[in-house]
């Protein structure tokens, strides 16, 4: 099936589609009301006419179609779900499409067409095919079809859902058994939906982006990787129309890729930064290790940003690592709204979508990366069976985060044409102003000292500097700001604005009774936050005493202790551990008894979460060539350690290792050795003698051939004497040599003086089906010459191997 469509950015109106769903052996109208139609309508037409029981305004029924467009691309599939509330059922339906504004009667008023998921559930009606009902009249709560839009200058399109449950008749033209989709535009294929107008706000406003993932065990459980969840650190920015971070439907690009395939924002903040006329805020908060904590132990990422009228749009994202390529975010979420105001609140829920870089199916799927690239789409349920978002039924996937975007402040005169109400007062009283942070996720750093006094004395221009301390650097490819910052500055009394002013910090709590009975005195301190801006001397104090009284009665039983010691360190080096701290007695009590006064104090002390500290990997490296050149071996592939092996245990494998198979190894052929040599076939004379020997192995996969198995040598016994009687014999001799060659040439070509042979038999079946065996043939005597004298006449058999393949 094919995916439906992203949403798109269109200037087309809306679009209707309705379903329309009736029970035949349930409905509220019989036979006989449809007999008084008139026979010249339609049986679809007399469907949306039906007369029965109708009910308004009902909520336990609905009608959905998967990712609730707006626009439908011609000739693309949607998932359309008929379904009731629990304890709510209905026992028929009947679903139809219909062009807007058509009556039904018509075969050309109707738009797109059905195909059934389930025939046990639904099923085309026999008297209006282009419509879908059930296939039984049961109790049911859902059912699903594919609807296939219509082709291109179709217009808008309504589906229309009735429901039957006993005797009534569930209809509603507008709500929640109404869908309408209107025909996307075709010049704008592949981007938003959503059409983009000019805003006509005035001043600015000031809003804080909360992140709350929700993507756990318990919500995702299949496939949860439980040791390396998280989110990567959030990246966006505000921006004006004209510029686009992503879309679906649109490429990634670089700094897209890196988020989604690495979680590194450094290359999307550099693509941000770089349309600074475009951009009003980046937008950054640090990535969650792990994914989900309940919010009392973990307070939620946030990041607070700006817009204007130009810059009016707001789009952000993060990895679901470990993940293939996956993300959430927002895309060009428009703050400004059409009566010239600042949205007040968004809550979106978000659902993982593909970047289209990589075709990895599961979490930790091994990088894989997608050639050519593809468009970045929302992922769905039928991806891929090892997804782990898969429901072979095509259900939603359950979301994975939610986003609140909550404006705090507004600035500048405003122009919003509906009053403002009690809500948006108070949402711009006070904001409290932070500093925005460039520092990147991997940079681990102290908090900023307070700005030194200038270096100036005078009004000539000078500077003041702070300080951090860098604790850790997690990624040693991804550069740390430096540690000290400057400003420039003057003397005082140089500055234009009242400079003088320093900032402190609150009051630290007071100090225990420097007695621990009568009348002491107790302190308090606090520091300077910020020197003054013109170079002066901070004149507040910071430090105050007080007299204080402890057990005003004293007794002699009293004893005077010192001061608390400092705390000692956490008994643990993450987690929840215990510290200490101690006081000895000054004064023991006059009367000669025990000091009853505490000398000893013990707390929790929470240190970071052990493990924590994520194992920053690289891309595993290519496969290495085999460790053979033909035949089975092994191959591996590395990765490395990005992350300093001090900042923590990391477990995760850096070598992986697998078969490989290359094409078999060649087989030479093996021979047994040489036979004896026969004897001389010539009793005088010259003549030849022969050897053999057998094929053992045959040549396999390119292997050495085999070389000869016969040889031949010339011979010589003795002359032959030249007399009458020897002359005859050397004619017989000579006829036995012409039969002897006829015998070879009956033999294949083996030559057995003094006896005729039979041809070899066939080989016979080897003995072992793998790993060896042996096949054997035979050569017999079929007739022996009574002149015969060679001891050679005799029956022959051969040997070879065969199946030598491993078992």
């Amino acid at each position: 099936m094919r995916l439906s469509p992203a949403p798109l950015r269109l200037s087309r109106g809306p679009a209707l589609l309705a379903l329309a769903l009736p029970l035949a052996a349930a409905l509220a109208f019989s036979d006989e009301t449809l007999d008084k139609v008139a026979k010249s309508e339609g049986y679809c037409s007399r469907i949306l006419r039906a007369q029965g029981t109708r009910r308004e305004g009902y909520t336990e029924f609905s009608l959905r179609v998967e990712g609730d467009p707006d626009f439908y691309k011609p000739g693309s599939s949607y998932r359309v779900t008929l379904s009731a509330a629990p304890p709510s059922y209905f026992r028929g339906f009947t679903l139809i499409a219909l062009k807007e504004n058509r009556e039904g009667d018509k075969e050309e008023d109707h738009a797109g067409t059905f195909q059934i998921i389930d025939e046990e559930e639904t099923q085309f009606m026999s008297n209006c095919p282009v419509a879908v009902t059930e296939s039984t009249p049961r109790r049911r709560t859902r059912i699903q079809v594919f609807w296939i839009a219509p082709p291109t200058g179709t217009g808008c399109v309504i589906l229309k859902a009735s429901i039957v449950q006993k005797r009534i008749i569930y209809f509603q033209d507008e709500g929640s058994l109404t869908k309408k989709l209107c025909e996307q535009d075709p010049t704008l294929d592949g981007v938003t939906d959503r059409p983009i107008l000019d805003c006509c706000a005035c001043g600015t406003a000031k809003y804080r982006l909360t992140f709350y993932g929700n993507w756990s065990e318990k919500t995702h459980p299949k496939d949860y990787p439980r040791r390396a969840n998280h989110w990567s650190a959030i990246i966006g920015g505000s921006h004006s129309k004209n510029y686009v971070l992503w879309e679906y439907g649109g490429y990634a690009s670089e700094g897209v890729k890196q988020v989604a395939e690495l979680g590194s924002p450094v290359k999307m903040e550099e693509e941000i930064r770089q349309q600074s006329d475009e951009v009003l805020t980046v937008i950054k908060a640090k990535a969650q290790w792990p994914a989900w904590q309940p919010v009392n132990v973990r307070a939620a990422p946030s990041a607070e940003f700006s817009v204007d009228r130009t810059r009016h749009l707001m789009s952000f994202l993060t990895m679901m690592g470990p993940s293939p390529d996956w993300n959430v975010g927002l895309s060009a979420e428009d703050l400004c709204t059409k009566e010239c105001g600042w949205v007040q609140k968004v809550v979106q829920d978000l659902i993982p979508w593909d970047a289209g870089t990589d075709s990895g199916v599961t979490y930790e799927s091994p990088n894989k990366p997608t050639i050519p690239q593809e468009k970045i789409r929302p992922l769905t349920s039928l991806d891929h069976p090892q997804s782990p978002f898969y429901d072979p039924e095509g259900g939603s996937i359950t979301q994975v985060a939610r986003v609140v975007i909550e404006r705090i402040a507004r600035k500048g005169e405003q122009c919003n044409i509906v009053p403002d109400n009690v809500d948006d007062i108070v949402a711009d009283l006070a904001p409290e102003e932070k500093d925005e942070d460039d520092t990147p996720e991997t940079c681990i750093y102290s908090n900023w000292s307070p700005w030194s006094a200038c270096s100036s004395s005078t009004c000539e221009k000078g500077k003041r500097m702070r300080q951090r301390m860098l604790k850790a650097q997690l990624d040693l490819s991804v550069p740390c700001p430096d540690t000290q910052d400057f400003q420039p500055c003057m003397g005082p009394g140089c500055s234009d604005e009242d400079g003088s002013t320093c900032t402190m910090s609150e009051w630290i709590t007071w100090s225990p009774c420097s007695v621990s009975c009568g009348m002491g005195m107790r302190s308090r301190e606090r520091y300077v936050k910020q020197f003054p801006e013109d170079g002066s001397v901070c004149m507040l104090p910071t430090e105050e005493t007080e007299k204080c009284t402890v057990n005003e009665e004293c007794s002699p039983s009293s004893c005077l202790v010192t001061e608390w010691g400092e705390w000692d360190d956490c008994s643990a080096t993450c987690g929840m551990g215990m510290k200490k701290r101690h006081r000895m007695v000054k004064m023991s009590p006059a009367d000669g008894s025990m000091c009853k006064a505490e000398t000893s104090q013990a707390e929790k002390c929470m240190m970071p979460e052990c493990h924590t500290i994520p194992c920053l990997l690289s891309p595993w490296s290519e496969w290495s060539d085999c460790s053979v050149t033909c035949g089975k071996g092994m191959r591996t592939r590395q990765r490395m350690l990005k992350s300093l092996a001090e900042l923590g245990d990391c477990n995760e494998d850096l070598e992986q290792a697998e078969k490989c198979m290359l094409p078999e190894c060649p087989i030479d052929c093996e021979l047994s050795e040489w036979s004896q040599w026969s004897e001389c076939n010539k009793s005088c004379g010259k003549g030849h003698m022969i050897r053999t020997r057998t094929i053992q192995t045959e040549p396999q996969f390119g292997g050495v051939p085999c070389p000869e198995t016969v040889q031949r040598k010339k011979c010589r016994t003795r002359k032959c004497l030249r007399s009458p009687s020897v002359q005859k014999l050397r004619w017989r001799e000579a006829r036995e040599s012409r039969r002897s060659e006829q015998l070879r040439e009956e033999s294949d070509g083996e030559q057995f003086p003094g006896c005729r042979m039979r041809p070899w038999t066939a080989w016979s079946e080897c003995t072992k089906l793998c790993g060896g065996g042996i096949q054997e043939r035979y050569m017999t005597v079929k007739k022996r010459f009574k002149s015969s004298q060679f001891t050679s006449c005799k029956d022959k058999k051969e040997i070879r191997a065969c199946n030598v393949h491993p078992c």
